[in-house]
């Protein structure tokens, strides 16, 4: 049984009249009836009891209206969501986002896909740390990730969402919480709240750097698995933590108050990234979106746009 014999026999079906039904088609009536032979032969059973002056549906005939319609409409389905899945207003594109300075950008991007783009799944998948979302990335697991860096990897595109600046994280009832500014140097001695030290970390980078600067090593007394738990053990007056903007603007605890360090270090970017060779269609109108949604911002002197 082919989709071709059931848009026929539906034609017949509905017509009740072979010629009207090959006009309809746009075919001629020798061709209509032969596919009706056809399918009656294919099926074992008649489905159209013809006379010199009417047609009918037998039986069969008219049970098979229904199901055949519904072979059509799955068709004409299909075709669709195929050729938008070819035109990349369709498909599957996954997100990887880490900390809580992201999720509102990322809150915003996914209303709007699925408002442009109805056929498109947005897939979010929050990891806890930056360069593991880069990793998913190369790996193909994922389409976009966004994440601090200050470098990404040859066959990796990027851009820059937001530029940022530090903030020390203190707590309310520290000695400087009613400052809004600090330098590291008045901070020497304190106890730190600081994510694990691994390769790639951008704020453990800026925490040594700025320690050094200072002529001290922060002295790191709980390590946390992100941002969210940092921010409940300052404010629980465990230790300070350094941070950024974003998730100054993101976090509203009493409990916590943020001071924007002075000193000067490498700048903090926020980036997206894709790979550039990705074979994902739907993965091109996202980007596009996301630009309109996420303006570009230039980069800053002295640190390479990828």
């Amino acid at each position: 049984m082919e989709i071709q014999q059931l848009r026929v026999f539906l034609a017949v079906a509905e017509e009740l009249h072979f010629g009207r039904a090959a006009e309809r088609l746009h075919l001629a009536q020798p061709p209509v009836s032969r596919i009706v032979r056809q399918l009656e032969r294919d099926l074992g059973t008649d489905l159209f009891i013809r006379s010199t002056r009417s047609v009918r549906l037998t039986a069969a005939g008219a049970a098979l209206v229904s199901p055949a319609r519904e072979v059509l409409t799955a068709a004409q389905r299909a075709r669709t969501t195929a050729l938008a899945a070819g035109r990349g207003d369709a498909g599957v594109v996954r997100l990887a986002y880490a900390g809580a300075s992201t999720h509102v950008l990322v809150g915003v991007l996914a209303r709007e896909v699925r408002k442009a783009y109805p056929g498109i799944e947005f897939r979010l998948n929050s990891q806890d740390f930056a360069l593991p979302a880069l990793a998913r990335v190369l790996r193909g697991e994922v389409d976009i990730s966004l994440g601090r860096w200050d470098f990404v990897p040859a066959g990796v595109q990027s851009r820059i969402i937001v530029e940022e600046h530090l903030v020390m994280a203190v707590p309310a009832s520290h000695r400087l919480a009613a400052n809004d500014e600090v330098h590291l140097a008045e901070l020497a001695g304190e106890p730190f709240v600081a994510l694990p030290p691994h390769e790639g970390s951008v704020l453990g980078d800026r925490l040594r750097r700025l320690g050094l600067l200072a002529g001290f090593d922060p002295d790191v007394v709980q390590r946390v698995p992100d941002s969210w738990t940092a921010m409940s053990l300052v404010g629980a007056e465990v230790g300070c933590f350094l941070t950024v903007s974003s998730v100054a603007e993101n976090v509203t605890d009493p409990h916590v108050h943020f001071l924007r360090v002075l000193d000067e270090t490498l700048p903090v970017h926020l980036r997206m990234a894709w790979r550039g060779a990705s074979d994902n269609p739907a993965l091109s109108p996202v980007l596009s979106l996301a630009e309109r949604v996420w303006p570009r911002h230039h980069s800053l002197e002295g640190v390479p746009e990828a």
